[in-house]
């Protein structure tokens, strides 16, 4: 039988030659990390992968939940590099709000849309543009076509997309369950705020549960809301009801 020798840098020029040929590969490979290493030793590659698209979706068809969703991707998109670009059918979003995650409204770009074809048009168009932080897309409904056009652009630019899923009735919420190509799925509800010595609310709490990670786990972390860095802080689980320590209630939402 005949034998080949096999030279050290054979293996590295081989995969160096198919990542040319790949394109953009080496932007897909990068990822950001929570700074949390419970969070991010959950994720493939310890954090949330560039050039690929992540959904986010309130516990319930409740503003409250939504709101906390929408904050969970502000502090993503202001811990990116670039300008961020939000696209949307409802302008009800609260700048301020928004801000006080990390993500300064200088750093955003709107485009507003009657439809929401138009939208996820919109956030395709964004996602191939390339150059720019994140990609935020305000959508109801997410048909697996759609999904694979978005995830496409995004790993051909690197650009990270972040599908906001909003609902305006709860029927439209059993539609978060259906399989779509996103990298990540999570679901973001409000918990009772951290308890502190004194009279007055504390810091915002989030139940973040990574509900779908491919090539990963699922999971759930009790969360301190993203601070004016967007970054987030872990709590110990949240028994359910409440104690005298002021843990409060977890709250689950079908």
């Amino acid at each position: 039988m005949r034998t080949y020798a096999r030279s050290p840098g054979l293996i590295d020029d081989l995969r160096e030659q198919i990542a040319k040929l790949e394109g953009g590969s080496a932007k897909k490979a990068e990822c950001l990390p929570f700074g949390v290493p419970e969070i991010d030793g959950k994720l493939p590659g310890g954090g949330l992968a560039f050039g690929a698209l992540h959904e986010f979706a309130g516990g319930g068809a409740g503003t409250v939940d939504g709101a906390a969703a929408a904050l969970m991707v502000a502090g993503i998109a202001a811990r990116t590099k670039g300008k961020i670009l939000w696209c949307l059918s409802r302008p009800d979003l609260f700048a301020p709000s928004i801000s006080q995650a990390g993500l300064h409204p200088d750093r955003v770009i709107y485009v507003e849309a009657d439809k929401e074809e138009d939208v996820l048009a919109s956030f395709e168009e964004g996602l191939s543009f390339g150059g720019l932080g994140a990609v935020v897309g305000e959508i109801v409904r997410l048909p697996m076509t759609a999904s694979r056009r978005l995830q496409l652009a995004a790993e051909k630019s690197g650009t990270m997309g972040l599908a906001l899923r909003r609902w305006r009735r709860q029927t439209e919420a059993n539609d978060y369950g259906q399989p779509t190509a996103s990298v990540t799925r999570w679901r973001i509800s409000q918990l009772p705020s951290e308890g502190i010595p004194v009279a007055g609310v504390g810091r915002p709490r989030w139940l973040a549960e990574l509900m779908r990670s491919r090539a990963g786990e699922c999971a759930e972390f009790c969360v301190g809301a993203c601070d004016g860095k967007g970054r987030l802080s872990i709590f110990p689980p949240m028994a359910y009801g409440s104690d005298t320590e002021g843990r409060g209630r977890r709250h689950t939402a079908s």
